[in-house]
C-alpha cells in the first residue's frame, strides 16, 4: 500500500463506535510532532496541535493498537515500526517547515512542504489551492523546481527574479532537488496553515 492508503486505512478503517473525530491530516501532524520530541505527554500532543485530549485519545488508542506508537507515564513515543512508517513519510514530504513570513504569504501563518520528485504531477497549481482552503487555509501557492529554477506554473517563470525573499527562503529551508514541488499554505492559524499545505502535498501524490 501506498502511504496515503495507509494513512486513509489508519484513519477511516471501520472499527465499533462512531467514526473517530480526526483526518490523516492529523495523523501526519501526530507522527511529526512524536519523532520531533521523542516522547511526550497526552496534554501537550493536544496543546502542540491544537486538538482536543478526546481526539488525541482515540488516535494515541488506534496507533497503539496498530503497533505504531507506546504509551508509557512518562508519555507517547513512536515503536521501531512506526519510526520506519515515519522514515517513508518523509522520503517524500522531507520538509515541512513554517514560513516566517515573505512575498508568497497570503495569511499571518504560512507552512510550507517540500513533496519530493512529483512536479509532473502539477498542473496549474489550481487543485493544489482548491484542496488547502477545503482544510481551512486561506490559500496555497505550488511552485515546482526544474532546470534548476524555481518557478510558479502560470504565475512566475523566474522565482529568483520575480520573488526574491521567498527564492532566498525556499532555498534555506528546503533545499530543493530537480523535480521537486514546494507548497506554501496560508492561514489564519498555524494549525488551518499545516492543514492547507499537507492537503495539498497529498493531492499531488
Amino acid at each position: 500500500m501506498s502511504i496515503k492508503e495507509i494513512l486513509v486505512n489508519l484513519a477511516y478503517k471501520r472499527a465499533p463506535g462512531p467514526l473517530p473525530a480526526f483526518s490523516i491530516l492529523d495523523l501526519i501532524r501526530f507522527f511529526r510532532i512524536l519523532a520531533i520530541s521523542g516522547r511526550i505527554g497526552r496534554g501537550k500532543i493536544a496543546k502542540k496541535l491544537d486538538l482536543g485530549e478526546g481526539t488525541i485519545r482515540t488516535i494515541i488508542k488506534r496507533l497503539t493498537k496498530e503497533g505504531l506508537i507506546t504509551k508509557t507515564r512518562s508519555g507517547c513515543s513512536l515503536t521501531e515500526k512506526g519510526k520506519k512508517f515515519w522514515d517513508k513519510i518523509k522520503e517524500v514530504f522531507p520538509e515541512i517547515v513554517e514560513i516566517k513570513g515573505n512575498e508568497l504569504a497570503l495569511a499571518p501563518y504560512s507552512v510550507a512542504v517540500l513533496v519530493r520528485g512529483y512536479a509532473d504531477k502539477v498542473r496549474s497549481g489550481i487543485e493544489q489551492r482548491d484542496a488547502a482552503v477545503v482544510s481551512g487555509a486561506k490559500g496555497a501557492v505550488t511552485i515546482v523546481f526544474r532546470n534548476n529554477r524555481l518557478a510558479i506554473p502560470g504565475v512566475s517563470l523566474d522565482l529568483k527574479k520575480d520573488y526574491p525573499l521567498a527564492f532566498r527562503e525556499i532555498m534555506h529551508l528546503m533545499k530543493p532537488r530537480e523535480e521537486d514541488v514546494i507548497i506554501i499554505s496560508s492561514a489564519d492559524t498555524l494549525k488551518y496553515a499545516e492543514y492547507g499545505a499537507l492537503a495539498a502535498a497529498l493531492s499531488i501524490i
